[in-house]
């Protein structure tokens, strides 16, 4: 796991636990992020118990993990969280996630959530040492039923979860999305069947493009930057997906 800072004005980082693997297999393939602000840390989507060893390693080449200060997570998928109880054990971080799944992570192990802040579902924000902040943004439905995606300030990075995501096939990774013509194939068919709805597609571009995103880093597969990023947006806004479809999957 070789990390690449998106990020860095002296004082502020936004850092991508790049992923190693060079072909998509039958695990899951996942992105991991830190963001560093005046030496203390927030993680996003620090994801499974899996790749737990190569996250923490690649942490602490950043941070001491006594410096995490926050983990985000935009939703309850197993390859998000099921690490929550390690992470909560080795650092003294806050936990951000929807209200709606707290009560489910003891089936992960956790047998303590003094930790767990519930995320209300019209979002919220985490104000870092600079005063800067983490915007967390709404995204239900996308696919969770309780999802949310951040937005930081600073860097105007989005993070955006699942929202973005892409698959590629053997031989055809690669870190930035480019030629967005060309990668669409690769993100087309996991968001027609696994975002909603249009209308939940286009609430939250509406949300996101208030905040004028430089790039957007989805937790699996390519990040979007320059041009990309409102052609993806422009996109998903008009994507026909979940139960606009839903007659044409059961056929």
């Amino acid at each position: 796991m070789s990390a690449q800072v998106l990020y860095d004005d002296g004082e502020h980082k936004f850092i991508w636990l790049k992923w190693d693997q060079e072909e998509e297999g039958e695990l899951v393939q996942t992105n991991q992020f830190l963001i560093v602000n005046r030496g203390k840390g927030v993680l996003l989507d620090p994801g499974s118990v899996y790749v737990l060893p190569e996250v923490i390693a690649a942490v602490s080449e950043h941070i001491d993990l006594d410096r995490v200060e926050y983990i985000f997570y935009t939703h309850q998928d197993p390859d998000v969280s099921s690490g929550i109880p390690v992470w909560l054990e080795n650092t003294n971080a806050k936990v951000y996630i929807s209200k709606l799944w707290t009560r489910f992570l003891p089936h992960f192990g956790l047998m303590d959530t003094s930790r767990i802040v519930g995320i209300e579902d019209k979002g919220g924000e985490i104000t870092l040492g600079t005063g800067d902040k983490l915007l967390l943004i709404p995204a239900h439905f996308l696919h969770s039923t309780g999802n949310f995606t951040l937005f930081d300030t600073r860097s105007r990075i989005l993070f955006s979860g699942d929202i973005g995501a892409s698959v590629f096939p053997k031989g055809e990774i690669y870190s930035f999305v480019e030629d967005f013509d060309r990668h669409l194939p690769y993100t087309e068919g996991f968001h027609r069947r696994y975002m909603a709805s249009k209308k939940a597609c286009r609430i939250w571009v509406n949300m996101v493009r208030k905040h004028n995103p430089q790039m957007i880093v989805p937790q699996h597969g390519a990040l979007f930057k320059g041009e990309s990023v409102n052609r993806f947006l422009d996109w998903l806004s008009d994507l026909e997906c979940g139960v606009d479809i839903l007659e044409k999957i059961l056929e």
